[in-house]
């Protein structure tokens, strides 16, 4: 059985109507009873329901009534969860856009459309000019003093868009892009001073039109990466900064997240805590800025390089480590590209500091009270055995040619002459510690940081920093009548000269250092350093990149 809809229906009628009457009436007459027919059909007649009256805007001005009724619900937001439901809703950048479209449309504020991009880019490609009428209307609204993550450079001219900051009001709109050209802003022309125009949108308030010329060009996405500052930044300190409100701010030891490194001179980051995206001087930029600025590439050390040796220096002792004249070239530290890594144990604690801060007795403490936990080596030297030394016990003994062809060879982390004989750290020895489960605890000349900070021995490194002065003359003081060291440092000239060397080895080598610790008391550095290490077994950690890739 077939169903004949009303349409159909009323056509057959028709038809028939036209068939029954063809043999009574002329052609003219027929011509005339098809088009009636035609006309008084429903297929036809339907045009008359669109003919109702058109539907009206009931209000033009939406957007502020939103900004009205979210600041009725601010104070019960946080007491209704549908009341901060409705906030989270009404404050959507994509909400807002369709309240500004509404309202343009409400008041019949209408601009012609641009034509298609492609025509553009089609026009770009073939060496044609971009038609002069080719702009785009772009509505924003914020307030007074609110910064728009955007900063602007002079081409040809024309005040054109430099780079949109990540995660700022610009980016999140996703209207503006790079490159596009900023014509005018609420029907005023820009000129062509970025500064002027930066002020002009900082200042505006409410609803900010900008008529632009798009730039067309297709986004992507840029490398993002996680880096460790060495040094302190402030924006506002900084003349060469592009916008002072659009720098970040920072200091060293942060982390930042880094989201865009295409400009040369200014990359946009951020802080791993949160908070808006800004720029910060590149790594070239800083490079040259600090090119000029004397550094303490060497420092005189005033004892003994490896552990256990002791009594007076005859001889200057001189300083050399695998490959140190290649590293030296790279000793200029901006920033590090780090990564986030689980907890895991690191296999050496390595102790730097001035001679006479402590570290030896700090060593000596972990070493006696944690021995299931800690480990350390056993230095060479090429001096002969004393009448009751065993060889492996306080020292390894070797003869100096063998010394002398393993140094040659690179198998030593340090050495050094005193008295006539040669002593140094052998780098197996730190392997056959950490091999049997322990934290190899190293008391090394800063220079060794450059060959120990690697993956291969995954080193945490904790600068013993000297306390003033006084302290550290009342230190020595009381461990000389404790007997825990023989040597008194009573001349003033020698606690100065440690307090000297404790600031140089800081500036030259602080970019190495996970902890700095002030030892103005030995049970309060202990417990700090062993705190810290445990820290490493729960905590996730941030690692040179090199280590991980």
């Amino acid at each position: 059985m077939h169903t004949r809809w009303p349409v159909a229906s009323t056509m057959h009628q028709t038809l028939d109507t036209l068939s029954d009457s063809v043999s009574s009436t002329t052609a003219n007459d027929l011509d005339l009873i098809f088009l009636k027919g035609i006309m008084e059909s429903p297929v036809v007649r339907a045009h008359e329901r669109f003919e109702e009256p058109k539907l009206e805007a009931v209000r033009e001005n939406n957007v502020e009534l939103v900004q009205d009724i979210l600041k009725e619900l601010g104070p019960v937001a946080h007491r209704s969860q549908a009341a901060d439901e409705l906030v989270r809703i009404l404050k959507e950048p994509h909400f807002q856009s369709l309240l500004e479209t509404h309202d343009s449309v409400a008041s019949k504020n209408y601009e012609t459309p641009p034509p298609s991009p492609c025509a553009f880019m089609d026009a770009a490609l073939n060496n044609q000019p971009v038609p002069p009428d080719a702009v785009r209307m772009v509505g924003i609204r914020k307030v007074s003093g609110e910064h728009l993550g955007v900063t602007f450079r002079v081409e040809s001219g024309e005040l054109v868009i430099a780079r949109i900051l990540h995660g700022g009001m610009i980016d999140q709109q996703g209207l503006l892009h790079v490159g596009d050209i900023i014509k005018e802003v609420n029907g005023k022309e820009v000129g062509n001073d970025p500064k002027v125009l930066q002020e002009m949108l900082k200042e505006a308030s409410g609803s900010v039109v900008l008529k632009i010329l798009p730039s067309y060009q297709e986004p992507h996405t840029p490398r993002q990466a996680f880096v460790k500052c060495h040094f302190d930044y402030d924006p506002s300190q900084d003349n060469l900064i592009p916008c002072k409100e659009a720098g970040l701010s920072f200091c060293s030891g942060d982390i930042l997240q880094i989201f865009n490194q295409e400009d040369l001179n200014w990359w946009q980051a951020c802080h791993i805590q949160g908070g808006s995206a800004g720029l910060i001087p590149s790594q070239l930029l800083e490079e040259k800025r600090k090119a000029f600025v004397k550094r303490d590439l060497e420092l005189v050390t005033t004892g003994p390089l490896c552990g256990g040796v002791g009594g007076k220096k005859k001889k200057k002792m001189m300083y050399l480590t695998t490959k140190n004249a290649e590293f030296d070239r790279h000793e200029l530290r901006i920033y590090e590209e780090v990564a986030k890594v689980p907890p895991f144990r690191r296999k050496t604690l390595v102790l730097i500091g001035a001679q006479g801060v402590g570290r030896r007795s700090l060593k000596n403490k972990l070493l006696v009270l944690d021995p299931q936990r800690y480990g350390t080596t056993i230095p060479f030297t090429s001096r002969k055995p004393k009448v009751d030394e065993r060889d492996g016990q306080m020292y390894s003994f070797m003869t100096r040619g063998e010394m002398e062809c393993d140094i040659k060879n690179g198998r030593f982390l340090e050495h050094g002459e005193y008295d006539g004989n040669l002593y140094g750290t052998k780098i197996n020895s730190i392997h056959e510690v950490t091999e049997t489960g322990k934290v190899c605890i190293l008391d090394v000349n800063p220079q060794a940081l450059k060959v120990l900070r690697t993956s291969e021995f995954l080193p945490y490194v904790v600068f013993i920093e000297a306390p003033d002065f006084e302290v550290l003359k009342a230190m020595n003081r009381s461990a000389i009548e404790s007997g825990v060291v023989t040597k008194q440092l009573t001349v003033s000239a020698n606690l100065k000269r440690t307090v000297d060397e404790s600031e140089r080895i800081k500036r030259a080598y602080g970019h190495y250092f996970d902890l700095c610790i002030v030892n103005d008391g030995l049970e309060a550095t202990f417990r700090s350093v062993r705190s810290a290490m445990e820290k490493l077994f729960n905590e996730q950690q941030w690692v040179p990149v090199s280590w991980v890739f």
